[in-house]
């Protein structure tokens, strides 16, 4: 063989291996870039406070993220974490402001709570065979709907008063205000994505999940009890986002109106980013928090550079695109 054909052989399989090293570790050079590129335009931005806080504004995010993942593994897709971490938000608040529960029995009555968004989407998509994305969506909009009228159409604080004129004599307790803050935020976070990723990539049931979201019918004449899977993803989905919705109750001190439906997308998008990470193609508790980095680095940053808020979804929807774009380019 001649040199000339070798050289013309050699060029395609690098051109490959270019796009095979991006499509497995795009995303993790994306942070990179974007950490080294903030790092050098703001002197601050590499502060260790300043990566704390980054750490702190992802936390939720990651934790509704890893639900949304979990439906994905399945092949669904959950659509009403948002409005599930707004019920758990206004649940948890209440239960502590109106009711005078204790920290742990108003967690765990709130996770219960959630626990039905999770039953009523699986019973929309499995039962009544409704799309996942158009069951969660008419979801989303029936969660939004209990949790503002469980709340009167308004924030529930301390001291607030009553529909029926009186005075709310409870207080949110000191240690369910820690959950929200650094470490323990973070920490929480952190042990949901490593408890996630071993359970869906060590046991079998993880297995069984990508499987049934691989191919439905093959895993179900396989022996795998497909419906009892997919109303477990549903399920996990709902408590995580109740989970989140409780962290952001916690870091907020009390309820808001509809406050984690501004998590639904940046959840969305953090756990489609994580398919691609390591090249594994699916679902994956740590490329989900891969990509709410991704989201939490390029937020932090722009607002140090001044960037004006209304620009910041432009730029940021741009970034998320160049990265995608280099994951995924493999594939065409």
């Amino acid at each position: 063989m001649s040199s000339k054909e070798q050289s013309l052989k050699a060029a395609p399989l690098g051109r490959h291996q270019i796009f095979e090293f991006l499509y497995k570790w795009g995303m993790l050079l994306t942070v990179v870039v974007l950490i080294a590129g903030f790092g050098l335009a703001s002197d601050s931005f590499l502060d260790t406070n300043n990566i704390i806080n980054i750490l702190r504004s992802i936390a939720i995010v990651t934790v509704i993220a890893i639900g949304v993942s979990v439906s994905l593994t399945v092949g669904g897709f959950d659509l009403s974490v948002g409005s599930t971490a707004s019920l758990a938000c206004s649940l948890v608040i209440s239960l502590f402001v109106w009711y005078g529960f204790g920290t742990s029995g108003a967690i765990i009555i709130t996770l219960l709570l959630c626990t039905l968004v999770g039953l009523f989407n699986a019973f929309l998509i499995v039962v009544l065979k409704i799309p996942d994305m158009l069951a969660t969506l008419a979801s989303l909009f029936v969660v939004q709907g209990v949790a503002m009228t469980y709340s009167f159409g308004g924030s529930i604080t301390e001291n607030m008063v009553l529909p029926s004129g009186d005075m709310a004599e409870g207080t949110v307790p000191a240690d369910f205000s820690l959950l929200g803050q650094v470490p323990t935020i973070v920490i929480i976070m952190l042990v949901v994505t490593v408890i996630a990723q071993l359970g869906l990539s060590l046991t079998k049931h993880g297995r069984r999940m990508y499987a049934i979201g691989g191919n439905a019918e093959a895993a179900r004449l396989s022996g795998i009890r497909t419906t009892r899977y997919r109303v477990a993803a549903y399920i996990i989905a709902s408590l995580l986002a109740g989970l989140g919705g409780i962290l952001l109750a916690s870091r907020i001190g009390s309820s808001q109106v509809n406050a984690g439906g501004g998590y639904l997308m940046d959840a969305v998008a953090a756990a489609w980013i994580g398919l691609s990470l390591a090249g594994s193609g699916k679902p994956n508790a740590l490329g989900t928090l891969v990509g709410a980095v991704i989201l939490g680095v390029l937020q932090n940053g722009l607002v140090m550079l001044s960037v004006p808020y209304y620009a910041m979804d432009i730029i940021k929807g741009l970034v998320l695109a160049v990265a995608l774009a280099i994951t995924y380019i493999q594939r065409r």
